[in-house]
């Protein structure tokens, strides 16, 4: 079974949508769509995510459903009673100026400055129990998350058991998941058997970047996921059409135009 994971297209945010680039971006993704002989196809409730999907698969017969569980990652963490959050998050801390309090941060966007002094972060397991994770939300957000996708995959015929999934019904679909960075970073990282951190803080991901992760079976019966890529943007650049940069950071920090 081969897993795509398809970021939105260029959010606008404000109005839950995505801009006239992200237009032509998911158009980009459309023209070739067919090329990745998709099956099924799912997709985040959130407005960004929907109107990439529908863009995407305009002219396919191929009509997404709705899973509540793909929407972004919404873990969050309040910095006026967490000094963690405080720390973490530092100088991109925003104030609500009608309540004069904090507003409630994402919780995994934390500074290099932070989880540079918390290796545990990146531990498989030990990641639960740092702090700053255990004064949010995030635990049993996560749990939620990780039930429902195992739930999903287990639909398709694979159990996960461990680090390995057993296999129920092998096949060879190919399944197009419509959502989000942060919340695909985090399913990847349960299907590696690593912390999600890892992924949030050392990947990234352009939007309507194509990510492709397959089963493979070296034994009957077990089976494992290996990714074959990651943010694939290679429709953007067969278009001509420069990649967005939301959700990356400046590569120099004197670079004032990509600072975000």
């Amino acid at each position: 079974m081969r897993l795509l994971f398809i970021r939105h297209a260029d959010p606008d945010y404000e109005h839950d949508t995505i801009t006239d680039k992200g237009i032509r971006e998911a158009g980009c993704l459309a023209d070739i769509i067919e090329k990745y002989h998709i099956d099924e196809a799912y997709v985040s409730p959130l407005g960004r995510a929907y109107d990439t999907a529908k863009s995407v698969l305009l002219d396919t017969d191929i009509e997404p459903i709705t899973l509540e569980w793909l929407r972004e990652f919404p873990a969050r963490v309040d910095p006026n009673i967490s000094k963690e959050a405080r720390e973490a998050y530092a100088n991109e801390l925003n104030m609500d100026p009608a309540t004069g309090k904090y507003k409630k941060h994402i919780l995994w966007d934390i500074l290099p400055s932070y989880y540079g002094r918390h290796p545990k972060l990146f531990d498989a397991k030990g990641w639960r129990q740092e702090p700053l994770v255990k004064d949010g939300d995030m635990i049993a957000i996560y749990d939620d998350v990780i039930h429902q996708f195992d739930l999903f995959v287990e639909s398709k015929g694979y159990k996960k058991r461990g680090y390995i999934y057993d296999v129920i019904d092998s096949n060879e679909k190919t399944i197009a998941l419509f959502c989000h960075y942060g919340i695909t970073a985090l399913l990847l990282s349960h299907m590696l058997n690593v912390s999600p951190f890892i992924m949030w803080h050392f990947t990234s991901m352009a939007p309507t970047g194509v990510s492709e992760i397959i089963t493979e079976e070296r034994q009957q019966s077990i089976a494992s996921f290996r990714m074959f890529r990651m943010g694939d943007i290679s429709h953007l650049v067969m278009a001509d059409e420069k990649a967005s940069e939301s959700a990356r950071f400046c590569e120099m920090y004197s670079n004032d135009h990509q600072r975000h």
